[in-house]
């Protein structure tokens, strides 16, 4: 793919998320999901509210400016409500979120690029994120999810950047990754597990060198006398070129210091409590919020449902009579029989695009541990190669980080939901777009077909589930043909 038809592709991936983001954003005049908190929080920064606030506070203090900002604009306020504690159309709460989210495909996008420099895989990285269901509906209601993630994402794209370039240039990205990752932190605390992945992948890349280098301890803390160059098939290749204190001081010391100075506002707001106390009281939150079972909330669903999507969840449900009537938006839906339209809003990924990245997930795997059988026999003894494949190093990074933000929530006992795993989705993405890359690129007929085959499916996957992402009306029999399982209801 040439530079000018990766530039369109990129520009039309970038239109088409703004487009369905912004399509409709006033749609339901109401609070949808968790803008009954979020949106909640960022119109009470601009009233001066003191409230308690059970997340670090970044995303509340976005929404808040977007509302401030939204509320300035003299159109798009034909419906207001009051939901937030003040006068608001729902398009001034909502609107910093879509345009947000809108980005997410192309830093997508520049991860897969800058891990290989490959425009195909970047192209296609960008392409499947932008038509995943979970981050269009997280978009497009005042969430929080969404600054997790491209936080977290613009984290590792900096963190890449940093080991393309040298010195005082590395220096510069290391010292915005440090930045964006503990902004990713100060939205959530899961956003930690971004920051946990690039650690791992770092760690991975010394372990290796070690192999390699043993019994010579004083190269953990001196880079490679010979650096490589820049012209480095990916830029994983010059890890080993950070040191311990490098990565304490960018990657530590920077986030935690971001990550405190977030809390100022929202301190300086709420006194009654300190930096220490306001922890233990979020703390204290979470932990109350019960287990992993219906029986605490009807879509609690375990890390394990994630990856294949066996429990997504509605964030908004209402039935009408006809398509003419007012869109329903407060009171429980009608009885059955009675709605005769139904509004869905649901917090569910691109079924295919899940399924299928899984499995290239798996694949990748059993990539890695195969290289590492294969050396093995070959050598009678446990051995690495002496240089890693750019698929390779992209493999090791993919998994690492897809564990890092999946493995956590193992040892979480709070009621979870699917939303929350949004961090290591994005790795799936990756990996199915990496897969696809390998077999359009492929000299065999046969993988050409099936990377265009997975492509297609994904494609009409997203076309076929889009109304129950935007909230579209759908008769009864409509939306049960796109109802699979009992268990997305």
């Amino acid at each position: 793919m040439n530079k000018k038809w990766f530039r369109i592709g990129m520009v039309s991936v970038f239109i088409l998320s703004v487009a369905l983001r912004f399509w409709g954003l006033e749609r339901f005049n109401t609070l949808v999901f968790d803008e009954l908190y979020f949106a909640k929080f960022g119109n009470n920064y601009l009233t001066h509210t003191p409230f308690f606030n059970a997340h670090p506070p970044l995303s509340q203090y976005i929404i808040g400016i977007g509302i401030w900002i939204g509320s300035h604009i003299p159109f798009w306020h034909d419906t207001v409500n009051g939901l937030t504690g003040s006068l608001r159309s729902p398009w001034t709460y909502r609107w910093l979120n879509a345009l947000t989210g809108s980005f997410i495909p192309l830093v997508v996008a520049a991860i897969a690029y800058q891990l290989s420099y490959r425009r195909s895989f970047a192209m296609l990285a960008g392409l499947f994120t932008a038509c995943d269901g979970i981050f269009l509906v997280e978009s497009r209601y005042a969430l929080s999810n969404i600054y997790i993630v491209i936080f977290g994402l613009l984290g590792h794209w900096f963190f890449l950047l940093a080991l393309d370039n040298q010195n005082r240039r590395r220096s510069f990205w290391l010292v915005f990754a440090g930045i964006t990752f503990g902004a990713s932190v100060g939205t959530k605390w899961n956003g930690l597990w971004f920051l946990s992945g690039a650690y791992l992948v770092w760690i991975a890349a010394w372990v290796i060198h070690l192999i390699h280098s043993f019994p010579n301890p004083k190269l953990f803390f001196t880079p490679p006398s010979s650096p490589s160059s820049p012209s480095s098939q990916t830029p994983l290749q010059n890890l080993t070129q950070l040191n311990i204190f490098q990565m304490l001081f960018y990657l530590g010391i920077i986030p935690a210091f971001i990550y405190s100075i977030i809390w100022i506002p929202h301190l300086q707001l709420d006194k009654r409590y300190g930096f220490i106390a306001v922890h233990q009281e979020i703390l204290k939150f979470h932990l109350h919020l019960g287990g992993n079972s219906p029986n605490v909330h009807p879509y609690c669903a375990a890390w394990y449902k994630w990856p294949l999507m066996t429990r997504p969840m509605a964030y908004y449900y209402q039935t009408a009579k006809s398509i003419t009537e007012p869109l329903p938006v407060m009171g429980p839906p009608l009885p059955p029989g009675a709605g005769k339209v139904i509004y869905d809003v649901h917090a569910m990924g691109n079924p295919f695009l899940w399924w299928f990245g899984v499995a290239a997930m798996l694949f990748l795997v059993g990539m890695l541990g195969s290289q590492v059988v294969i050396f093995l026999v070959k050598e009678k003894r446990f051995s690495l190669p002496a240089t890693l494949s750019v698929d390779t190093w992209i493999a090791l990074y993919l998994v690492i980080n897809y564990i890092a933000n999946l493995l956590p929530w193992v040892e979480v006992t709070r009621c979870a939901f699917i939303y929350h795993y949004m961090c290591a989705v994005v790795f799936v993405f990756l990996a199915i777009a990496w897969f696809v890359d390998q077999c359009l690129r492929s000299y065999y007929q046969q993988l050409r077909a099936l990377g265009v085959t997975i492509t297609f499916i994904i494609l009409v996957a997203f076309i076929f589930w889009m109304p129950i992402y935007l909230g579209l009306p759908l008769s009864p029999d409509d939306y049960k043909l796109r109802m699979w399982f009992n268990s997305w209801i």
